[in-house]
C-alpha cells in the first residue's frame, strides 16, 4: 500500500495545479507567440536584405542565384520575406502568407546543393555557420506547418478532456 506523506500530497497537488495552469496558458497563447515570433524573424531578415551589406546572408544569396541579377533579386527576396513577416505578425491573409513561406523555403536549401563548399565542413554532417543558418529553416518549416493548421480553425488543446468528437 502506498502511503503518501502530507508533504508529498501538498507538493503533488501544487505541482499538478501549476502544471495544469502552465499547460493551459501555453495552449491559449503558444500559437499566437509562435506566429508573431516567426513573423518577427521573417520581417527582420527581410528588412536587412534591403540594405546592401547588412544581411549576413547576402553573399550566400548572391552566389546561389547567380543565374538572376542579384541586384534585382535581393530586393524582391527582401520584399517577399518582409511580406511573410507582416502577414504573420498581423495574422492577416494567413493562407497567402503560409503559401509565400512554403514557396520561399525550397530556395533557402539551394546552397546545400549549389555551394557545398560554403555549407559543409564534412559532408553530410559537418555544417559551417552558413550551413547551420540553412538547416535551421527546418524549424521555420515546422512552425509554418503548425500555423498553417490553424487557418481553418485548428487550435491546441491543453487537455485531452477538451477534445470533442
Amino acid at each position: 500500500m502506498n502511503k503518501e506523506s502530507i508533504e508529498e500530497k501538498i507538493v503533488g497537488k501544487f505541482f499538478s495545479g501549476l502544471d495544469k495552469n502552465l499547460t493551459e496558458w501555453m495552449a491559449n497563447y503558444g500559437l499566437l507567440i509562435l506566429r508573431i515570433s516567426l513573423g518577427i524573424v521573417f520581417l527582420w531578415f527581410g528588412m536587412l536584405k534591403f540594405f546592401k551589406g547588412l544581411s549576413p546572408a547576402e553573399d550566400l544569396v548572391r552566389n546561389t542565384v547567380y543565374f538572376v541579377d542579384p541586384d534585382f533579386f535581393l530586393p524582391v527576396l527582401a520584399a517577399w520575406e518582409s511580406l511573410i513577416g507582416i502577414g504573420l505578425i498581423t495574422g492577416k491573409f494567413l493562407r497567402v502568407t503560409i503559401l509565400l513561406l512554403f514557396l520561399q523555403m525550397p530556395g533557402t536549401a539551394l546552397p546545400l546543393l549549389i555551394l557545398p563548399e560554403k555549407v559543409w565542413t564534412v559532408f553530410p554532417y559537418g555544417l559551417t555557420l552558413e550551413g547551420q543558418y540553412i538547416v535551421k529553416n527546418l524549424v521555420l518549416i515546422g512552425a509554418g506547418l503548425v500555423i498553417g493548421a490553424t487557418v481553418r480553425g485548428g487550435r491546441i488543446l491543453n487537455d485531452a478532456e477538451d477534445y470533442i468528437r
